[in-house]
């Protein structure tokens, strides 16, 4: 493989995205390359008043079959994959009539886009490109011999280095580009095949492909020492990968995270029916309210726990307004992510130059189906998105005492927020506000505790008469094994339950309950969070 620069004398085109087209063609033709292209690329371009000569006079043939045939091609194959070094490679493009071709610039049909605009079977299936990646593929093999892009984004290094190189690229260059074409083409079929398994029913096909584009790389991940990159996927979800920053620093790895679990938090609550606010630390909710207002509701989530909303991260299920700004802004706050804000609220937040506002658009829909992944030694796990929603289940109440209504509605509330909260998860919540969480705890006794000792800790820090575990309601992502962890949140004054059920022992808690008059509930779903 020579290390020489490689003159372009010919350039193929045909691209769906025509942003920087006409500028880049224009440079090149200055270089004095011949300009080859297709369709809505050609037209383009000979609208500019540039020279191009269409593939179909190249090849010999027309395009044909409502352009599913017009790159593939022993001509425009040929040119791409020949070894310009190697004797019979060009001994046949002679025999042939074979011309070169030394740059190759396309990007492929948008199919991400037409299945994201909720387009029907047979115009994704139109949106497959076959001839793009096949050209685009043979140029990246040949890269010593041929660059490739397949983004507009790298015209601008394309074109300086045929401007320090007397019109030619270099290898360095050329495999830069040939290794980001195959990911490319990887993505895409990625989604290709994501689509059809999606189509088909199938959540679990035989094999799984994954793919995105960068968004951002950062300083680093988790840690110092761990490098890290963002990378949004074809799926078509409201969050932090469809959000604008309207200001603040660069997010980081964690950031990301927490806001990612803030929002989909957050989005358990319709905003036609009440206000919400979550606040997140360390992934997991340390407050979570829902109110008339986002201000009101804010103040009751930070009065779950005071201490660790310092520093986290503040998701909202509607429009962010002035007055929920003003009172979110009085702390530090690494993050508030909403739907929207009115630009009074962003003139708030942009009071404080280091805090993240993220406007996404519209709010994730908790019933929608999707998946989650997480990498192991030598693979990665699958599943379907936890898309069990409270709304939907039937509570049966188990107990001598059936719920109040009071109490019912908190106990939605809390099971809702229980979804949110790593195992093992103990939520007590009252008046639509959580009281006190535990959270990620090897015992669920241990989370039952943790809980209360965080409202006690509320309590003295509001000066308030007694902790608000007194009267409030408690929640459990997944069953009692035993009556133990009950028995703490009866103790801190808990006086309804919630849980899945399915112990062996099921008898055992329910009896505790009702010996303690405590209602309980079961919804026959559990909320394991790991």
């Amino acid at each position: 493989m020579t290390e020489q620069p490689r003159r372009i004398l010919r350039a193929l085109l045909s691209v769906s995205d025509k942003s920087g087209l006409v500028d880049f063609a224009r440079a090149l033709v200055a270089h004095n390359v011949e300009l080859l292209s297709t369709g809505g690329t050609k037209k383009a371009l000979a609208e500019a008043g540039l020279p191009v000569r269409d593939v179909s006079e190249l090849t010999g043939f027309p395009e044909m079959m409502d352009g599913r045939v017009k790159t593939l091609h022993p001509k425009v194959h040929g040119g791409l994959l020949a070894i310009r070094d190697n004797a019979e490679h060009v001994a046949a493009m002679s025999a042939h009539g074979i011309v070169p071709i030394d740059l190759l610039v396309v990007d492929l049909y948008p199919f991400e886009a037409t299945v994201a605009k909720g387009a029907g079977y047979d115009d994704c299936i139109e949106n497959i490109d076959i001839g793009g990646p096949a050209m685009v593929r043979a140029a990246a093999k040949n890269h010593a011999d041929v660059a490739v892009v397949v983004d507009t984004a790298d015209y601008a290094a394309v074109l300086a280095e045929m401007a320090s190189h007397a019109g030619a690229t270099t290898l360095p260059l050329r495999k830069m580009l040939a290794a980001k074409a195959y990911a490319r083409t990887a993505a895409y079929d990625a989604a290709i095949s994501g689509w059809f398994a999606q189509t088909l029913g199938d959540p679990t096909p035989d094999f799984w492909a994954l793919g995105g584009k960068r968004i951002q790389t950062m300083r680093y991940g988790e840690n110092p020492h761990q490098v890290a990159a963002f990378y949004r996927s074809p799926e078509v979800r409201f969050g932090v990968a469809t959000a604008r920053q309207v200001q603040g620093k660069q997010l980081s790895y964690n950031n990301i995270n927490d806001t990612d679990a803030a929002f989909e938090c957050v989005a358990e609550f319709d905003p036609a029916r009440t206000a919400a606010c979550a606040i997140i630390k360390h992934a997991n909710p340390c407050g979570v309210a829902e109110a008339e207002t986002l201000v009101e509701a804010y103040r009751k989530a930070l009065m779950c726990d005071q201490d660790s909303a310092f520093g986290g991260i503040v998701a909202v299920n509607r429009v962010l307004d002035a007055e929920a700004a003003r009172m979110i802004t009085g702390i530090f706050t690494e993050v508030i992510i909403a739907p929207d804000a009115t630009e009074e609220a962003i003139e708030i937040v942009r009071a404080k130059k280091n805090l993240r506002l993220m406007l996404a658009g519209g709010l994730p829909d908790p019933r929608a189906p999707g998946l989650t992944m997480r990498t192991v030694a030598g693979g990665f796990l699958m599943q379907s998105r936890d898309n069990a929603v409270v709304d939907d289940f039937e509570f049966k109440v188990v107990t001598k005492r059936a719920p109040t209504e009071a109490e019912l509605a908190d106990l939605k509330f809390a099971f809702r927020v229980a979804k949110h909260v790593k195992s093992n998860a103990v939520i007590y919540a009252k008046d639509r506000a959580t009281v006190g969480i535990g959270a990620g705890q090897m015992s669920r006794v241990d989370s039952a505790a943790i809980a209360v000792r965080k409202a006690e800790a509320a309590a003295r820090f509001f000066e308030l008469p007694e902790p608000l575990t007194k009267g409030s309601v408690v929640a459990s992502d997944a069953f009692y094994p035993f009556p133990d962890a009950l028995l703490v949140s009866i103790r801190a004054g808990a006086t309804a339950v919630v849980q899945p059920g399915g112990s062996i022992r099921d008898e055992e808690v329910i009896k505790a309950a009702d010996d303690h008059d405590v209602a309980m509930v079961l919804t026959g779903y559990r909320h394991f969070r790991h």
